[in-house]
């Protein structure tokens, strides 16, 4: 299934107001939920995905893990713009991408997160200076989440 119906599917969400939709196209399918997990029957994973680099979002959001990950008010929100694993750096031995202190600019590489055993690149959409990291390696992260502050 393409990225591209994928995000239409996630904008016809939103527009119809309807909390859930699924959809099946032969053996892939797709569940997309407005509030979150909720039990459902087992289902067949999706068996394709395409790969992309994500530009991520400055705005900041309330959507974190816990009130004590919540960024400063100093500083902008490199959020996550999907679901699934984030990674510091490339491999478990390499030095991370970002640093607290590190000056990074728009389009660096802040970390990566994999999605369906797709490894996806995040870049930063604005420059400046690391204050804060928010997320740690290997640690699950969800859409619009805060994963680094930035000042």
């Amino acid at each position: 299934m393409d990225i591209r119906k994928v995000k239409k599917l996630m904008e016809l969400l939103e527009e119809s107001g309807m909390s859930e939709i699924e959809i099946k196209e032969g053996e892939e399918s797709v569940k997309i939920s407005r509030y979150g997990n909720s039990p459902a029957p087992a289902q067949h994973p999706i068996q394709s995905f395409v790969q992309q680099q994500a530009p991520v979002s400055s705005a900041p959001t309330s959507q974190t893990a816990s009130p004590n990950e919540q960024p400063q008010e100093t500083g902008q929100s490199v959020t996550s713009p999907m679901v699934g694993t984030f990674y510091s750096a490339p491999s478990p031995t390499a030095k991370p991408f970002v640093s607290i202190g590190q000056k990074i600019n728009q389009g660096d590489t802040v970390g990566i997160i994999e999605a369906m055993k797709i490894m996806n690149q995040i870049e930063s959409d604005q420059s400046g200076t690391v204050i804060e990291i928010l997320v740690k390696d290997g640690e699950a992260v969800e859409f619009g989440q805060s994963l680094i502050v930035v000042e």
